[in-house]
């Protein structure tokens, strides 16, 4: 493994993450995370979802930014604003994908970033920007594709420990079992990255975007989203 995938999958790598909970603040408010096992099912769903969806833009990205070509970086984006129905999704990822954008440019330099903002300015959405920020730092699609699921693991499972106190070694454990998935979900990604952006996967979880909405009228909330 490259270590500069280890640098970039670290949750401490500068992305903004730590602000986030990937949408189990609104579900646990909601009632539909109480406890580690209505997580793990929580977790399990995204992945299968668009948690999917999002490795395979990075992946797809990834794949693009590797070669000569040129990056369809337009068609990239408004596939994948097609894709998040939420607004404030919308927005989330794009803060995210800033954060990446400035933490990456730094570390992993590459010509691409300058394409990128020139096609679509700073406020990317994440993936995409996973996506090229993995290429810059030497990883295969197939390796953006597993970075990106480990973050949206990585996301959950923190949120649940400071949301509902949960044991951080049983946390910990839990992630662990989760290899084999993420590895099998980061090859089945992989395998759509030659596709055009239309023809991406788009498995999207409905419920978290009607969440997402409802979080944003909480007057008090520990997460930005």
């Amino acid at each position: 493994m490259k270590a500069s995938l280890l640098l970039l999958a670290d949750g401490r790598f500068p992305s903004g993450g730590h602000a986030h909970s990937g949408g189990a603040e609104p579900a646990a408010g909601v009632g539909d995370i109480v406890d580690l096992a209505t997580l793990r099912e929580f977790v399990v769903g995204r992945l299968e979802t668009s948690g999917l969806v999002d490795a395979a833009f990075a992946a797809a990205v990834c794949a693009q930014c590797i070669g000569d070509g040129a990056v369809p970086w337009a068609d990239f984006e408004a596939e994948y604003l097609a894709r998040t129905g939420s607004p404030r999704l919308r927005t989330s990822s794009r803060t995210l994908g800033r954060q990446l954008l400035r933490g990456g440019r730094r570390a992993f330099p590459s010509s691409r970033y300058d394409e990128a903002v020139a096609a679509l300015g700073t406020s990317i959405p994440q993936p995409i920007v996973m996506g090229l920020v993995a290429a810059a730092a030497g990883c295969e699609p197939g390796e953006a594709a597993l970075c990106e699921l480990h973050h949206l693991v990585g996301t959950l499972t923190t949120a649940g420990v400071r949301l509902l106190g949960l044991d951080p070694f049983e946390i910990a454990a839990f992630g662990a079992a989760l290899a084999s998935e993420l590895e099998r979900l980061a090859a089945c990604a992989a395998t759509t990255c030659h596709l055009d952006p239309a023809d991406l996967p788009a498995d999207v979880a409905l419920l978290n975007d009607v969440l997402a909405e409802h979080h944003g009228t909480w007057e008090v909330r520990l997460f930005a989203s």
